[in-house]
């Protein structure tokens, strides 16, 4: 889709996606203002024009401008009060920012570039904007240059800030947390003033998550404006409301406190801020965010993932090459096609207090190295996989003791540890020499086909005498750096990216990694929570979900394992448990399990996704896969008689004239399963906790 000039307008543009419009462009007489003057619906180009006039002056006071509300990258200077996307200090401590409209510049039908500039100190500012022509997400981002002879130091520099128009209403969802409890659904009211989401811990974090959903709406109707950032690093993202009725949502990398200096002739670019306008509510927004990832940002996104067995569970740091062969040997017979070896197979680690940073196999342990492990994975028809932490060193350990100005530092100031960690800095170009090295090394020797990325600690003592406060952004460009090289080194290897759970789950990182470790927590009534609020932004291909032993490890909670399996299967499966300790019941039943997931796999990661009804874990519950004819239903039913479950589950988005067929040859038309509905068996009245199954249909003809 284009970026075309408004007809009849100077210095006015609209980026067209296949639904939407995003018209902006220089408002003010004194070329200092570029603003956005609509963002919704389509309009035809007559139409156009017409939401440029009557821009903002009339409402001008001594104590309010609310133009500042609506330009795309508001600064710290002249007569602003809000919430700046820009602050800069200039040489004598000047820090009132003045820019002022110079050129656009076309790069390509689908991308354009508005340069803006402060003469006097010679700052170049350029605002990107890009649009496709397969989806309504709007890209955008800043570019700064320092042209000027002296030194500028910036202090804020988002990607950039969108403004929502009057009737957009002002409630919104996002999802907060904490470690096991990751990305947990929250929707409310916007308060007036400034709330803002953010995470200082130098990864996206589990306590928040990089977008935000404004909209008086419900999950399948009513206008919903999204603002996602694609970063893994440290974030803010602050939703401005007005008491006067502006809303606005000014979005970039960096928390409060930094300083980042731009030498002359230095540049800096941001990561991208993405916009989304849809009008059918939450379930359209997210089923439209997941077709964007899937067509712009996985790197794999029509690979099937596979079904994959991780040994730290049933292991812990007790790694050794008969115990993962038997291990092997069971999910293989489960009918696994990837084998992960977990934490403990390296340098000296046999627990988590030595050997961190140490890349090589315990020659205890591994004495003729992996070699003959990953055959033997490979002899039983599965792929092979590794699990490393690159960015963590133990003090105890031979890369410590040979390098320890590699960590995050302060001359003179304490180095304290985090789960007996260090971390090192990935902004250095030594320490990422080596990274890449011995990753290279090992994927190449043991023809690895998957790699599980963790990261396990916050940034502490940030230090770094070369760059400054640089660290915390060229870290996380550092590791993008690395993941990028590795993959074009080895285009068949596979990512998944961890962060003690799910720590670094973006649309940043997800360019890199195929999957993301959605939560160390694996209960399943708690995942189903989880999982609800990864789904609004992310596809069920990049959620990586596990079965593991009950009682759970995290929470001790016992749940039927056909319960954790359909739980599971709502993104990408995965097992994690003790198979040696499952009974042959059970590993039966998890054979009978894995054989149905792998039937309906494509619908699964690939389909679009609702969530029909209930709060998932606590009330019945289920959701909705579609893809072409193929039809996919999980439902849920975690207590008996806490809360009388509904009795019938009406389906979505099915074509109310055809007729659907079920696994047992039972046929309905869609029109029907639409506003009459199923009756799912799990939803029966009484019967025991933890009730779930898994409803198929296939469209089989047109109805009559």
């Amino acid at each position: 889709m284009p970026v075309i000039p408004v007809p009849g307008r100077q210095r006015t543009w609209a980026a067209l996606t296949p639904a939407t419009a995003y018209v902006f462009g220089v408002e003010s007489a004194d070329d200092t203002r570029v603003v956005q003057h609509y963002w919704g619906p389509r309009l035809p180009g007559a139409a156009l024009a017409e939401v440029t006039a009557g821009a903002t002056a009339w409402f001008v006071t001594g104590f309010h401008d609310p133009a500042d509300a609506t330009e795309l990258l508001p600064v710290d200077g002249g007569r602003r009060w809000g919430v700046p996307s820009l602050q800069a200090v200039y040489p004598g401590g000047v820090r009132s920012v003045e820019l002022s409209f110079e050129r656009a510049v076309e790069h390509g039908p689908g991308e354009l570039e508005l340069v803006l500039r402060d003469q006097v100190h010679g700052l170049r500012v350029g605002l990107g904007v890009r649009v496709h022509d397969d989806t309504d997400v709007i890209e955008r981002w800043t570019e700064v240059t320092n042209e000027s002879g002296e030194p500028v130091h910036l202090l804020r520099l988002d990607s950039g800030a969108w403004a929502l128009p009057e009737q957009a209403g002002t409630r919104y969802a996002g999802v907060a947390g904490a470690w096991g409890r990751e990305t947990r659904l929250h929707r409310g009211e916007l308060p007036v003033g400034e709330t803002t989401f953010t995470s200082r811990t130098g990864t996206t974090s589990h306590r928040a998550n990089p977008w935000i959903m404004i909209g008086d709406a419900g999950e399948s109707g009513g206008e919903v404006w999204s603002v996602a950032l694609a970063w893994s690093g440290s974030w803010r993202l602050t939703a401005q409301r007005r008491p006067e009725g502006d809303v606005a949502v000014t979005a970039g990398f960096g928390h409060d406190g930094l300083t980042w200096p731009l030498a002359p002739g230095a540049a800096l670019r941001t990561p991208p801020v993405l916009g989304l306008h849809t009008t059918g509510g939450y379930g359209a927004a997210s089923r439209a965010w997941h077709a964007y990832a899937r067509g712009h940002v996985l790197p794999t996104p029509a690979e099937e993932r596979p079904v994959l067995y991780n040994s730290w569970e049933a292991t812990g740091f007790d790694v050794t090459e008969d115990g993962q062969l038997a291990l092997a040997r069971r999910a293989a017979e489960l009918g696994v096609e990837l084998f992960v070896v977990d934490d403990g197979w390296f340098g000296a680690r046999t627990d988590d207090t030595r050997g961190l940073g140490d890349w090589w196999p315990n020659p205890d342990r591994f004495p003729q190295g992996l070699g003959k492990l990953f055959d033997g994975v490979r002899d039983l028809g599965m792929r092979t996989g590794l699990w490393v932490e690159p960015e963590m060193v133990n003090p105890d350990s031979d890369l410590y003791r040979e390098h320890p100005d590699w960590t995050l530092h302060y001359p003179g100031r304490r180095r304290d540890t985090m789960r007996n960690q260090l971390v090192l800095n990935f902004g250095r170009d030594d320490v990422r020499a080596w990274a890449l090295a011995w990753l290279d090394g090992l994927v190449t020797e043991y023809g690895l086909d998957y790699l599980k990325w963790d990261m396990n600690r916050s940034f502490s003592q940030a230090g770094w005498a070369e760059g400054g406060d640089l660290l915390w952004i060229k870290h996380t460009l550092g590791v993008y750096a690395i993941m990028d090289e590795l993959r074009a080194r080895h285009p068949g290897l596979r990512i998944e990216s961890c962060s003690g759970g799910g720590g670094r789950a973006d649309l940043g990182i997800l360019r890199r990694t195929d999957q993301v470790w959605t939560s160390d927590n694996t209960d399943a009534r708690d995942r189903q929570a989880i999982q609800e609020g990864f789904s609004y932004l992310y596809p069920a291909s990049a959620m990586s979900c596990w079965v593991t032993d009950g009682p759970n490890p995290v929470t001790g909670r016992e749940v039927p394992l056909r319960y954790r399996f359909h739980v599971a299967m709502a993104g990408t499966l995965g097992i994690g448990g003790d198979l040696t300790r499952w009974s042959e019941a059970e590993l039966a039943e998890a054979r009978e399990l894995v054989a149905a997931y792998k039937e309906v796999r494509p619908v699964i990661q690939h389909g679009e996704l609702r969530r029909l009804t209930g709060t998932p874990g606590v009330t019945a519950s289920a959701v909705q896969y579609t893809l072409g004819d193929r039809v996919v239903v999980l439902a849920y039913n975690p207590y008996k008689l806490d809360e009388r479950p509904p009795r019938r589950l009406r389906l979505e988005g099915l074509d109310p004239d055809a007729v659907y067929e079920d696994g047992a040859g039972a046929r309905r038309h869609g029109a029907a399963l639409m506003h009459h509905g199923l009756t799912p068996a799990s939803w029966a009245p009484f019967g025991p906790d933890y009730r779930s199954e898994m409803v198929v249909l296939r469209r089989v003809q047109d109805g009559s």
